[in-house]
């Protein structure tokens, strides 16, 4: 019996449920749109179009693929822009010009590749699955091909120039293994387990790894209203991370900030390789203009690529701006399946939905003996720069850092806009040993002698609102001057210069040559002073906001 469609009501179509299973990938009509079973009931099974429906009527066919929502994993997916279902935007481009049309299906160039591969097994040997079976070469390192299939014992291997659909080595119970397999895109990569976090990832920008490190394998994000600089920041942190393979996500976002934003990201130069960046860079896009089915989608096929990088024991970058607009795609497809809403309409399973969607960063020991990571760096969208609103606390539930972006600084150019009292990070004693040890053993005296600065100014700066700088002692003027210092010359960098990078080593050079002259006699700083009065422009909220987290 073949399925029928029963029903149509925007992105949502009923069918006859049988034969079909909850998140089975189906094909609707003749135009063959892509769908997904979201809801199974007794005499209908409610379907999630990935794509316009328009067009689409009542008892046309519908036919089950017989496997969920994936993404084809294998040598070639470097230097290369996707949609939320991994169809290449630039192979849809040349078939089918600038819009994408529904049901089409783009050829994937990458298939038709050859790759040169070199098996570390040889026949006989014995496989389980996730171990390595050989490697290709693929821009600056060594891409490991998996076995994904099945344990068993090596019958047949071949060696040399190998196409994606060719078989690369044979088991004995008659299983053939590629170059490339499928993996469902909700489904986490298996790992022989987590490891802890005490390395840290290394950005760039002084805000982040001096007041606000964060680990490899951990998570951050950073909410901010519009014009705080989202974009520049993730740009300045994709080009300049410590990291291998960097996975930029655009959910949601408007299409001509988009098309901005790739043409700024394909121009940049990786300073680590001096190749350009995208060489190591994938790119996922689902504008606000696409389906809204395809943009929740796109944030688990772009994760399921990271992890894929990961268990070849790479570090890997997870950038996605915005988390907002997935959950704003969570809330239309809720209300379209009748759902109970939750807070400000979004469904009761949110915050359940970004936990497990955090959990799969990571640093881990793959099923290969290696050991890889996942970073995931999200920034958060909140409407009217409201940080208390459901998305952005849901976030803070999970997350290990937060880097709030500030409207006032954005406003005042002071770029990246940090907010250095609401953020902050909870890797900070996991690392806190490696910069004492890498670095200088002076990190952490200077790490907390910023802080007490800073957090000392914030008082003085409202007696100095009541009395005036000339009110006030000469030591406590000397120390509005060092943070007005610090925030001027140390937490400010400019993202178009030579100062948009800084490694640790400048870093405690830059800041110990601020605060070493200032502290040098603990009873009389020696350092001149100047009356300047730090302006009325920076953040004003103390550490005991609702919103702070307390230090580590």
């Amino acid at each position: 019996m073949t399925n029928r469609i029963t029903g149509i009501s925007g992105p949502t179509v009923s069918a006859s449920p049988k034969g079909l299973k909850m998140y089975d990938r189906v094909s609707l009509g003749d135009a063959q749109l892509m769908g997904e079973v979201v809801r199974l009931e007794k005499q209908r099974a409610v379907i999630q179009v990935y794509e316009d429906t328009r067009g689409l009527g009542v008892g046309e066919p519908v036919r089950s693929v017989g496997k969920p929502l994936t993404a084809r994993l294998g040598p070639g997916l470097l230097n290369r822009m996707f949609d939320g279902l991994q169809r290449p935007l630039d192979g849809l481009y040349q078939e089918y010009g600038a819009f994408i049309q529904a049901g089409k299906q783009a050829a994937q160039p990458w298939l038709a590749r050859t790759f040169s591969f070199i098996p570390l097994k040889r026949p006989g040997d014995e496989t389980r699955r996730g171990e390595s079976l050989g490697y290709v070469e693929e821009g600056p390192f060594k891409h490991y091909i998996p076995n994904m299939e099945a344990d068993g014992r090596i019958v047949r291997i071949v060696e040399g120039e190998m196409g994606l659909d060719d078989p690369v080595a044979a088991l004995s119970d008659g299983t053939q293994l590629y170059l490339q397999h499928d993996w469902p895109v909700r489904l986490p990569r298996p790992s022989r387990g987590k490891r802890a976090r005490v390395e840290p990832l290394i950005t760039g920008q002084r805000c982040i790894d001096f007041l606000f490190p964060l680990a490899r394998g951990g998570t951050a994000i950073f909410p901010g209203g519009f014009g705080t600089g989202k974009t520049i920041l993730e740009q300045s942190i994709a080009k300049f991370a410590d990291v291998d393979v960097v996975v930029y996500v655009g959910c949601g976002e408007r299409g001509n900030e988009m098309a901005e934003m790739l043409e700024e990201f394909s121009a940049l130069d990786d300073p680590r390789t001096d190749r350009p960046l995208m060489t190591r860079t994938i790119v996922v896009v689902n504008t606000s203009n696409m389906p809204v089915a395809a943009r929740e989608a796109s944030i688990y096929t772009a994760v399921t690529m990271a992890e894929y990088y990961r268990d070849m024991g790479h570090n890997v970058l997870l950038l996605a701006d915005s988390l907002s607009r997935w959950a704003e795609a969570l809330r239309e497809i809720s209300s379209a399946l009748e759902e109970m809403p939750g807070e400000e309409g979004y469904p009761t399973y949110l915050a359940s939905r970004m936990a497990e969607f955090f959990a799969r960063a990571g640093a881990v020991e793959t099923a290969d003996g290696k050991t890889g990571s996942l970073t995931m760096i999200l920034s958060v969208s909140p409407p009217g720069g409201d940080f208390t609103e459901p998305v952005t606390q849901a976030c803070l539930r999970t997350t290990g850092s937060l880097f709030l972006l500030d409207t006032n600084l954005a406003y005042r150019r002071h770029f990246p806009a940090i907010n250095w009292f609401q953020s902050f990070s909870l890797y900070e004693g996991d690392v806190a040993s490696y910069f004492n040890r890498q670095v200088s053993p002076q990190w952490g005296l200077h790490h907390r002698r910023c802080r007490e600065i800073l957090q000392k100014e914030q008082r003085l700066r409202e007696v100095a609102e009541i009395v005036g700088t000339e009110g006030l002692q000469e030591a406590d003027r000397m120390l509005m001057h060092v943070a007005e210092r610090i925030r001027r010359e140390f937490l400010m960098q400019n993202a178009y210069t030579e100062d948009a990078y800084s490694s640790p080593e400048q870093t405690n050079e830059k800041i110990g040559g601020i605060l070493e002259p200032y502290f040098r006699d603990t009873n009389t700083p020696t350092h001149g002073a100047s009356g300047t009065e730090p302006g009325p422009d920076y953040p004003r909220t103390s550490l005991g906001s609702k919103n702070a987290r307390p230090e580590a």
